[in-house]
């Protein structure tokens, strides 16, 4: 198991002693980190989704303007929505984050659902953008879970893209509030989540300069001249076993040097709350 900094460490009695208990999770979506969170919930954790902060509170004006504008196209929604007889709210929920990637969206063809490379990079930067201040909510929301509702344990189900941030300001800052837990995928896992990523190809962050480096080696290998050429699907069924070897070691330098690592064989044992005590403190003793 990894350890964190000398600065950082904390004992299993330590973390069994306090009354105020916060985790964060770190891990490529799919792991379990809801299925983790879920399971706390049930047990009186104040559950913090990024993703949904994201939507619900940071991307919200954004995923209406292109909501509005995808209606706008259509004659008879436009006539009401011009003279606001109708009007378009985010639904978004905990169990449905489908709104989110909606908005990301893919690159390539418009034909096939893609964007332009220059709206596509807009977006990105936007939930970029987005996924810093809702990390950066996180120890008010620590605050509001025990003045509002009375509950002194948090669990933050950060997104997979936690560890694409240019520096450790975010991760540094969780780890001063909260307890980092990485969870590992193991090989088993690994091949499930390419699978999945094949079989239903999803919208996905990437950082600006690896979205450059391997958009530009995927449009050399299909002689592409523009990016209209691209087939999304098949761009995002291609980059992401790139992209989820390539966050392995990011993952694992933040939970080195910050948190503590679980894998994922451990996580799935877990049934309520006692077994994931149990776990942190096996791991916070290793």
């Amino acid at each position: 198991m990894n350890k964190r900094a000398d600065t950082l460490k904390l004992s299993a009695n330590e973390f069994r002693d306090k009354q105020d208990k916060a985790i964060t999770l770190l891990g490529m979506s799919g792991v379990g980190k809801t299925f983790l969170s879920n399971i706390l919930r049930e047990s009186d954790w104040f559950h913090y989704s990024g993703d949904y902060r994201i939507g619900s509170r940071y991307l919200n004006e954004p995923i209406l303007d292109n909501i509005k504008k995808q209606a706008m196209q259509v004659p008879f929604l436009r006539d009401l929505l011009k003279n606001d007889s109708i009007y378009i709210a985010n639904n978004i929920a905990f169990e449905n984050l489908q709104i989110v990637s909606t908005f990301l969206s893919k690159l390539g063809d418009p034909e096939l659902g893609g964007l332009p490379l220059e709206e596509f990079k807009r977006r990105q930067k936007l939930f970029y953008d987005a996924e810093y201040a809702a990390m950066f909510d996180v120890p008010e929301f620590m605050q509001k879970a025990k003045d509002i509702y009375g509950l002194n344990k948090f669990v933050n189900d950060a997104g997979g893209s936690l560890c694409e941030f240019e520096d450790d300001s975010v991760i540094k800052m969780l780890a001063e509030h909260t307890l980092i837990l990485y969870i590992q995928a193991n090989d088993a896992d690994e091949k499930r989540l390419m699978e999945r990523a094949n079989a239903a190809p999803k919208p996905m962050y990437y950082r600006a300069e690896y979205l450059d480096e391997q958009l530009e080696i995927y449009m050399k290998e299909n002689n592409f001249e523009y990016v209209s050429m691209i087939d999304p699907d098949a761009f995002v069924r291609w980059v992401f076993p790139r992209l989820f070897y390539a966050r392995i070691p990011r993952y694992e330098r933040l939970a080195g040097t910050y948190g503590y690592t679980i894998k994922t064989e451990d996580l799935y044992q877990i049934k309520n709350e006692a077994d994931f005590l149990q776990l942190v403190e096996k791991t916070l003793g290793e």
